[in-house]
């Protein structure tokens, strides 16, 4: 066995040892790889590409909703943090600052951006005056650092890409609108691009953002049975505003405070689809997303054999490129049988098979990634049957991922079961709970569980005693171990 070929095959097994597993595919597959700084990530071009369409099909949705993208500055004055005492106590121990420039030390310490309410809200504080200028609904597509102890390519670390939305409003009640549609938004994204089922709800007080009235999110329950936060929208109220003195004038001529909004999702969404879907040959990637959507793998023993085929295969090429198909033909002098294992481990969806066979028949052998189903389908046929191959396994991505979801969520009424489900098979928990931030707490001590969200969808919730304390409870909510 070659090197190539030992480096494609040789991948831990889920059930042994998740995290080894996970970290290997991310290598293997050409994704990222590690930064010279501690806690950072170096994003390679196939996991770029992967993060590109993400971000495109987001931007997208973004702008159905009226967001606009701009840019803000990467430095922060200390100040600024200072205005807003609850947000500063929250990032405080991830922020790096930059205390030197030109050679000379700083008249104030600049933080480099955890994230960009503070710099936002001054701005707003100027561009704003009067009602009939709001709302305002900005998008930033940047990069942030937070200080990270304990770091995991794609879902924890230093330096990240992200999105963060930030919008002002006329009212509380008008942000709250926009919180939930873009929370929405989320949903959409994750459920339908990327095949990943989600619960949305509210954070407990305990979790919810540093200087937030309510933060909801969309929770993913990973395959080794961990969750995984997968994006945040916030109601701020009024609490940067009256930090920054983000006012307008009101129909009534008074002067008031605006409510603002901020809304935020990352590359840990690509951690999120590699544990979905992954297995123990590799990724596994949704159509909708993959940077390569279908590989050409030419088959040939004569010479002869592989002219008629290049022939074939260049025409198809062509024919989806021209469909609008991210396609790949892969001419490289490995075998076959090496090429499959590699773009297995990379997860193409479709892999098209090519040989002298089908060069007379005007036919491709169709394989598909998520059950390795194969297919022979005739050429003029393909721009039909692609498409609909592609929504197959698209959609049975995601009701696989939700049966997995689904078998995985344990409702409980005892907390020694609780504790054995956590000690165990782990999963979402959900019990009848009453906001209780000290048995949150001990909860999380006890068990290292945190509570995920309250989820909106309360369908089927009955009162009884909340879980630890036995009060009344108020709804339903979810509990795992988490990213």
């Amino acid at each position: 066995m070659s090197d190539n070929a030992k480096f494609v095959e040789d991948i831990t097994d889920k059930d042994d040892d998740f995290s080894k597993w996970y970290n290997e595919v991310i290598r293997k597959a050409e994704l990222a790889d590690y930064g010279p700084v501690r806690g950072t990530m170096i994003i390679r071009p196939y996991g770029y590409a992967l993060w590109e369409n993400i971000q495109k099909l987001l931007d997208t949705r973004f702008k159905e909703v009226d967001v606009e993208n701009a840019y803000f500055p990467l430095l922060i004055p200390k100040s600024f943090f200072e205005r807003e005492a609850e947000h500063i106590e929250g990032f405080a121990p991830e922020l790096a600052w930059v205390t030197r420039g030109g050679g000379e030390e700083l008249e104030e310490p600049l933080a480099i951006r955890p994230t960009s309410e503070t710099i936002i809200g001054h701005a707003y504080s100027r561009w704003i005056q009067s009602y009939r200028d709001l709302p305002v609904l900005i998008n930033l597509w940047n990069n942030v650092v937070r200080w990270e102890k304990r770091t995991t390519l794609f879902l924890r670390t230093s330096e990240f890409l992200w999105q963060e939305g930030h919008s002002a409003h006329r009212s509380i009640e008008d942000a709250e609108e926009r919180t939930r549609m873009m929370l929405e938004t989320y949903r959409a994204l994750a459920e339908e691009d990327l095949a990943m089922p989600v619960v949305a709800g509210r954070k407990s007080e305990n979790e919810k953002f540093a200087g937030a009235l309510r933060t909801y999110s969309i929770e993913a329950l990973m395959s080794d049975g961990k969750a995984l936060q997968a994006g945040t929208s916030h109601n701020l109220g009024e609490n940067f505003a009256r930090s920054f003195d983000i006012q307008y004038s009101d129909t009534d001529g008074q002067r008031k405070y605006c409510a603002t909004v901020s809304w935020g999702a990352s590359t840990r969404l690509i951690g999120g689809l590699i544990m979905t879907h992954g297995d123990n040959a590799g990724l596994i990637m949704p159509p909708k997303v993959a940077p390569i959507q279908a590989v050409i793998v030419p088959i040939w023993r004569k010479e002869e054999e592989k002219s008629a085929v290049a022939v074939l295969v260049e025409q198809l090429v062509k024919r989806l490129k021209a469909n609008g198909v991210r396609v790949k033909a892969d001419w490289r002098e490995e075998t076959p049988g090496w090429k499959y294992n590699e773009w297995e481990m990379r997860g193409v969806p479709v892999r098209l098979e090519v040989g002298p066979r089908d060069v007379k028949t005007n036919s491709v052998m169709l394989v598909r990634r998520d059950n390795r189903a194969k297919e022979a389908v005739p050429v003029e046929a393909l721009d039909n049957r692609l498409p609909q191959v592609f929504g197959e396994v698209q959609k049975g991505l995601f009701e696989r991922a939700l049966k997995f979801q689904a078998g995985n969520t344990h409702e409980v009424s005892d907390y020694d079961e609780f504790k054995q489900v956590m000690a165990g098979q782990r999963g979402f928990v959900k019990v009848k709970w009453a906001e209780d931030t000290e048995a949150e707490l001990k909860i999380k001590e006890e068990t290292k569980a945190t509570l995920r969200c309250v989820p909106l969808d309360q369908a089927g919730f009955t009162p009884g005693p909340s879980l630890f304390t036995g009060k009344p409870a108020t709804g339903y909510a979810l509990f795992a171990r988490a990213y």
